[in-house]
């Protein structure tokens, strides 16, 4: 074993050691824990699903998810589609879903011996501000549209929130509810265990399931585990966390507390911590959808119809015409697709010269998009090179994962120092970048203009050809070579591309070219094939079909396709007819060419680079970088658009060699599957997939996709930890990063940022013969103190050889948000409830009842922002007048037919603090019984005594229908047993309207008085 080996060996050893203390298994286990994993994608389908249902059913109340336990990627995906017969794909949703788990896993791999990442040692409040911190930062980044940063600031509270069901004694307590202060930074953290307060004894025989103190149970005392892998020193009498690596507990009071397995030393309370956990996370999703709005919170899940339309437009004198073209077929698509489900998601858009590049334009109105791209003016430019790079850097940290990008320019990159940063963002994003290039090769001149003094050719040389074509081919795009005249049958590709449910079915590179005949399998869930071939004019091919009929490259129109050319682009469209089975196309080249199979399909799979650790807690943790030449490499991938797809081959494929590495598959269950390689050789890699799937003739059908972004190898390995991921603006963030190598020598350091955020890097590390094959450097990023909140930052550490033959890198994002000093949510008084709805529901419809409240942020609070109805079918009314402190108030008026009787209204201030208020109508049950006493007083005595029992069983009813349909954020498979045994420990019922910034008022004596003042009005 050589010294870079036993390096990697020992981190191994360590990272599985803390792994085996630390919190619920992080990610896959063997089916008998409850994971991390599975604990935030319960939520996250709940939530999402739930979202779906509240904007596209009016009540936002109904029961499609009483069966929260059989929700899947793929049915969510269903539920929250425009129509049911839409073609969808689901791997936008699954993609967001997995940088939410790969962030709460790197938690545990990053900060393992963070105690208040995990609320061990009893640190409370600072686990309780980890995680209201990041709530503030990810609704700021969702209101910038940050949705990247958004999703892993997420997943890192979301693992610090869950840890605390498992490490403290809230489960012993008896606690069948969230702690709800723990998202609430206005609330107090109550009944702490002092630091001098002894909380635990020695454990007794083979289990230790009672050793809490008594008297801590008792008086209610919050506790956890102290954590410590180094000594055995803890506070005297206090908990240990436990688990094998945890030499505290091997000290009296021996033993620990924590319910991370089944058989961690609290394991028999294994699965209610989970429930708990998942309970908390639905508060929190709920709070950050409540804040951003449910439109804003799908795109933070990732939930979308179609792909975004981005684009990159060189904006200097002699592309008026490109521009043209560009406005052309972007309203092209906007007008046909505008308010249906093929509609892009989103518009980008990044416009670049010399020596400007942005803003970038990023809108979900296509109006707004359209002035934007009319505002587009060429003109200027002196030499011919343009930021080219700079404006696809910022193109690719703006737009989704796995977008299209299209990028107009005639001229040759003036930044190309920029090409590994932007090689090495493709591969973080898995974006796919196509080059339009109009009569770059020409040697046309310059228009001359008003603002231009001179002509400068613009001809690109080889070596500037070659820059956009590597990037392409690192990306599966393509390099368009296509006169102005063409331009417009070449923009056929982004029309192509703009629709929904794009995969790719097969690609190949061919660089030195060669003839070859190639296979691809067309399977019965795909539909309108396209074929792209780049390559010279004297290229030629033959296309066969599964039923052998074949068609050349000489007939335009022919049995199988119909095809266009546009300079080096052939587009080919294959018939409706015959498309399943393997297909041949048979290419007649000795220069360089690529071939690229695509169709629209819901069945596709996604997947992602990461480190396998064996335990007792195994999973898997993100790989930065690329992977290590001649070592293993394992990929998780999974399936998307079927929940019966099973996978039978995974390769990496290598075009150049021609290479093709199969590897070995593991299911781990819900369509996911780990992959592993070993002896990689280096070289540039795509993945490929093949597998078999249920058709809707309950046939085994196969079917074969590949990964469109380049895996590339490396004999170095760069690694870089930030101790958070969020800074305040004027803040300096210090990033340590490692740089591992069995060969000797200097290697240069290279750092950048998208924001040109002020940044300082060595400019080179070193590692000598005795220095094991590591070292250590540190970055330092600087956000300027006038950076808006929810500004996200994407950093690149690259490291390159003494030759800049082999480069690594680490990508990091951060966000940037101001703190928040509001921290109390909008306060709700409830003033009345009037009007009695009838027992008859035939009679609803003809009978009123109105709720009226007051909302307020306080004399020091931001203000309210928005007020929304949550629940309820009525008309809700605002208006604001001047309390008696000087204080802003909202006067919420909402008034109902009874055939809607529960409201429930969200307060937002400016800064994302959220608060509720609630009520229900008064019923009654029964016509009230004759008597002989005095109308006046049976009148008042009736409407008491049936307001008691009709709040009782509206209570009863409306909570009990509440967990069915998940209308609250508790909305998990345990609501109704939790309502039911809530309605029946309560006599009578009290309408209550809740603040979640920490207060309650109940309002029983208004239902009385409002009754009695209502009956004697009458």
């Amino acid at each position: 074993m050589n010294a870079r080996q036993t390096v990697i060996f020992v981190v191994a050893v360590v990272l599985c050691l803390f792994g085996l203390t630390q919190c619920f298994q992080p990610s896959f286990t063997d089916g008998t824990s409850i994971t991390h994993r599975d604990i935030t994608e319960k939520a996250l389908l709940i939530k999402t699903a739930f979202a779906c249902r509240v904007l596209a059913v009016t009540g936002r109340g109904d029961d499609s998810l009483r069966f929260v336990n059989t929700l899947t990627v793929t049915t969510v995906q269903a539920i929250c589609s425009a129509t049911s017969s839409s073609l969808r794909s689901s791997d936008q949703f699954q993609t967001a879903i997995n940088e939410i788990y790969s962030s709460n896993a790197k938690v545990d791999f990053s900060l393992p011996s963070v105690v208040e990442c995990h609320f061990d040692s009893e640190a409370f409040q600072a686990g309780r501000d980890i995680i209201t911190t990041g709530l503030s930062a990810v609704k700021a980044n969702v209101n910038q549209r940050n949705f990247i940063a958004a999703r892993q600031t997420l997943g890192e509270i979301c693992h610090t929130l869950q840890d605390f069901y498992s490490h403290s004694d809230w489960v012993e307590l008896g606690k069948t509810t969230p702690y709800k202060a723990l998202i609430r930074p206005g609330q107090p953290l109550e009944n702490l265990a002092g630091p001098d307060i002894p909380t635990c004894k020695n454990c007794t025989g083979a289990t230790c399931t009672d050793n809490i103190l008594p008297e801590v149970l008792r008086w209610g005392l919050l506790t956890s585990g102290y954590l410590n892998t180094i000594s055995s020193e803890k506070p005297a009498g206090k908990c240990s966390h436990g688990g094998v690596s945890d030499k505290s507990s091997k000290k009296d009071p021996v033993g620990g507390i924590n319910k991370d397995t089944p058989v961690s030393d609290h394991g028999s309370l294994h699965e209610k911590a989970a429930d708990l956990a998942v309970d908390a996370t639905l508060d929190l999703l709920e709070d950050i959808r409540i804040a951003v709005g449910d439109r804003n919170f799908l795109r933070l899940m990732g939930i979308s119809q179609s792909s975004a339309l981005c684009f990159v437009i060189d904006t200097t004198g002699s592309m008026a015409d490109d521009i043209e073209d560009a406005k052309r077929v972007s309203f092209k698509i906007i007008d046909s697709k505008r308010g249906t489900p093929q509609e892009p998601s989103e518009y980008i858009l990044v416009p670049f010269n010399d020596p400007d590049f942005g803003p970038v334009m990023r809108t979900t109105n296509a109006d707004d998009f359209k002035s934007s791209i009319n505002r587009l003016t060429a003109n200027g430019g002196g030499d011919a090179p343009e930021m080219c790079m700079s404006g696809l850097r910022l193109a690719l940290t703006s737009a989704p994962p796995s977008s299209d990008i299209f990028v107009f320019t005639d001229a040759p990159a003036k930044d190309f120092n920029l090409k590994s940063t932007v090689t090495a963002l493709i591969e973080t994003t898995k974006s796919v970048v196509t080059f339009l290039l109009t009569d770059a090769f020409s040697g046309r001149r310059r228009r001359s203009n008003s603002n231009n003094q001179g002509s400068t050719s613009r001809a690109l040389s080889l070596s500037d050809a070659q820059l956009y074509r590597d990037i392409a081919q690192a990306s599966g795009g393509q390099a368009i070579e296509v006169r102005r005249s063409d331009l417009s049958l070449a923009t056929a590709i982004i029309e192509d591309s703009s629709v929904s449910a794009v995969v790719t079915v097969f690609q190949v590179v061919m660089d030195p070219g060669r003839p070859d005949n190639f296979t691809f399998t067309a399977d019965a869930t795909i539909r309108n094939m396209i074929i792209y071939i780049t390559g010279a004019s004297s290229l030629t091919f033959t296309l066969t079909s599964s039923t052998g009929v074949s068609q050349s490259s000489s007939d335009a129109t022919g049995p199988l396709a119909n095809f266009t050319t546009a300079g080096n682009l052939r587009r080919i469209l294959l018939n409706t007819d015959n498309q399943t089975g393997l297909w041949t196309i048979s290419i007649n080249s000795n220069s360089p060419y690529t071939v690229k199979v695509t169709g629209q399909s819901s069945l596709n799979f996604v997947y992602s680079l990461v480190e396998k650790l064996d335990g007792a807690h195994s999973g898997v943790s993100p790989k930065e970088g690329r992977p290590t030449s001649g070592g293993n490499v394992t990929v998780l991938v999974t399936v998307t658009g079927s929940d019966t797809a099973a996978v039978t081959q995974v390769t990496l494929f290598d075009s150049s060699g021609p290479t093709e590495i199969s590897g070995a598959v593991k299911s781990l269950g819900s369509n996911n599957f780990l992959v592993g390689f070993s002896g990689v050789p280096s070289g540039d890699f795509v993945v490929r997939l093949r597998g078999e799937d249920t058709t809707s003739r309950s046939t085994l059908s196969s079917f074969q996709r590949q990964a469109s972004t380049q895996i590339k190898t490396s004999r170095l390995s760069v690694t870089a930890k930030a101790s958070s991921t969020n800074m305040e603006p004027g803040s300096t963030i210090f990033i340590p990063f490692t740089v591992l190598s069995d060969i000797s020598g200097t290697y240069t350091v290279r750092g950048s940022n998208d924001r040109t955020f002020p940044l300082n890097t060595p400019p080179t590390v070193t590692i000598t013969a005795g220095d094991g094959g590591k070292t250590n450097g540190t970055v330092t990023l600087t956000a300027p103190a006038n950076t808006p909140s929810g500004t996200d930052v994407t950093l690149t550490i690259e490291v390159l050889n003494a030759a800049a033959t082999d480069i690594n890198y680490a990508v990091l994002r951060f966000s940037v948000a101001a703190k928040v000093t509001d921290l109390s949510g909008p306060v709700c008084q409830v003033v009345n409830i009037s009007g009695i709805c009838p027992a008859s529901s035939l009679l609803c419809a003809s009978t009123q009842w109105e709720f009226i409240a007051n909302l307020t942020d306080g004399i020091n609070g931001t203000g309210i922002a928005s007020i929304t109805l949550q629940q309820g079918n009525g008309t809700l009314n605002t208006s604001t007048v001047v309390g008696a402190g000087g204080e802003n108030v909202t006067l919420v008026t909402y008034s109902s037919s009874c055939c809607s009787q529960t409201v429930q209204v969200a307060a937002v201030d400016r800064v994302g603090n959220v608060g509720t208020c609630e009520g229900q109508a008064t019923a009654l049950t029964t016509p009230p019984p004759p008597t002989t006493a005095p109308a006046t007083t049976n009148a008042i005595t009736n409407a008491t005594t049936n307001a008691i029992t009709d709040a009782t069983t509206n209570a009863t009813t409306n909570a009990i229908t509440d967990a069915t349909t998940n209308a609250t954020t508790n909305a998990t498979t345990n609501a109704i047993t939790d309502a039911t045994t809530m309605v029946s420990t309560t006599p009578t019922a009290t309408l209550t309207a809740t603040s979640t910034g920490g207060r309650s008022l109940s309002t029983a004596q208004c239902l009385w008085i409002s009754v009695v003042f209502s009956l004697l009005w009458k």
